[in-house]
């Protein structure tokens, strides 16, 4: 079935559209109203040639409709194992193709098999080189997936549908509750972990480190951490603003200086915020996994895989944190640490999946830091 992918534009029109096909049914209108993630989000664009599973169920890109920029997506299928979370977050993807026919050893089904199963909507033959041009020069703004039939109510539709600023996107992929990912008791290392939107990844490097790992909702709070007595606090993870979580970043407040911190893509915001700095909003953000980094401590360059919309403002960082790493395209702030707080963080993932494992020995540094 013919459809659009239809844009926001700044002053609310809605006079920007893509068109292309749908793999399998297409959303239907009267569902925005009443599941709104599917088919309607924030409209950015994915450099990564490989890994679309593991970028499909990574929460981070919860609130995102996905415009892959490598023309071929599907090509290797899906399997069972290469999956980052227990479900699909992202609200749609859009392709210039999406292969049917796979071909891998390990793949159990074709991508739009599993794109079908999951109910996300997914906009192929699309012109995605001038879609990503678009989001370049108009930044990330929300969007819908619309048939051919409903697109000239667009506009309306996206009216009665909520604002990405100051949401809470956070609560709405954290876990329930606290629970052990890995059993085992006898491990050498406790991690507390606040899951913010966790990719599987982190937990298992960190379980081959030695770590008996105890996962947190997002709302968890300070004395359940320390009711835990961890070695170390970990900052997973997650999508959306930092600021729209203050009960987050309130809890990590009254944490420093007693643990080591470690925290990743929204943990690294979440900490630069309990430490005093501010985030914004950038235009369209970083998406893939082909960003390169600069290690300013080791005065190298590491490519890494990130997703996040939102930076930390570097003129309001606290004198005593220092900046670690930077963006080697736009110079913003990738990573930063404080000395007295025993704390540090990055902007990127380093537990890849999908990309490069260029800066996993962070995970190494965390835990060297239990001992000190």
């Amino acid at each position: 079935m013919k459809g659009y992918l239809v844009l926001e534009a700044a002053d609310g029109s809605t006079d920007i559209s893509f068109s292309g096909q749908f793999v399998g049914p297409a959303p239907r209108v009267e569902d925005y109203l009443i599941k709104i993630d599917r088919g309607f989000g924030e409209v950015v664009f994915n450099t990564s040639m490989t890994g679309y599973q593991e970028i499909l169920t990574d929460p981070s890109y919860y609130g995102q409709i996905i415009c892959f920029t490598y023309p071929h997506i599907g090509n290797t299928g899906v399997n069972s194992e290469d999956v980052e979370s227990g479900k699909v977050w992202c609200s749609g993807i859009v392709a210039h193709d999406i292969v049917e026919e796979y071909s891998n050893w390990r793949a159990d089904k074709s991508l739009t098999e599993y794109l079908i199963e999951n109910n996300i909507p997914a906009l192929t033959d699309v012109d995605t080189r001038s879609l990503t041009c678009t989001i370049r020069e108009k930044g990330a703004v929300r969007s819908i997936l619309l048939p051919e039939s409903a697109v000239s109510n667009a506009k309306n539709i996206l009216k009665e549908l909520p604002l990405f600023e100051g949401r809470d996107l956070i609560s709405e992929v954290t876990c329930k509750k606290p629970y052990f990912w890995n059993e085992k008791g006898s491990t050498r290392f406790r991690v507390a972990a606040i899951d913010y939107g966790a990719k599987s990844n982190l937990f298992r490097i960190m379980e081959k480190l030695d770590c008996h790992i105890k996962v947190f909702p997002a709302n968890c709070t300070p004395e359940e951490i320390i009711a835990f007595s961890p070695n170390g606090v970990f900052l997973s993870n997650g999508p959306g603003d930092p600021a729209a979580a203050p009960y987050a970043v309130e809890t990590v407040k009254k944490l420093l200086g007693k643990y080591p911190i470690f925290g990743v893509c929204m943990g690294h915001q979440i900490l630069s915020l309990a430490l005093g700095a501010k985030a914004f909003k950038m235009k369209f953000g970083h998406h893939g996994a082909n960003q390169p980094v600069f290690d300013e401590r080791a005065s190298r360059v590491e490519i890494t895989s990130q997703n996040h919309g939102f930076a930390i403002d570097p003129s309001t960082l606290p004198q005593e944190v220092k900046i670690s790493h930077r963006n080697l395209n736009d110079g913003s702030i990738e990573g930063i640490e404080s000395k007295s707080s025993r704390a540090f963080s990055v902007q990127f993932h380093p537990e890849a999946s999908p990309g490069p494992r260029d800066a996993e020995h962070l995970f190494g540094q965390f835990v060297r830091s239990f001992q000190l």
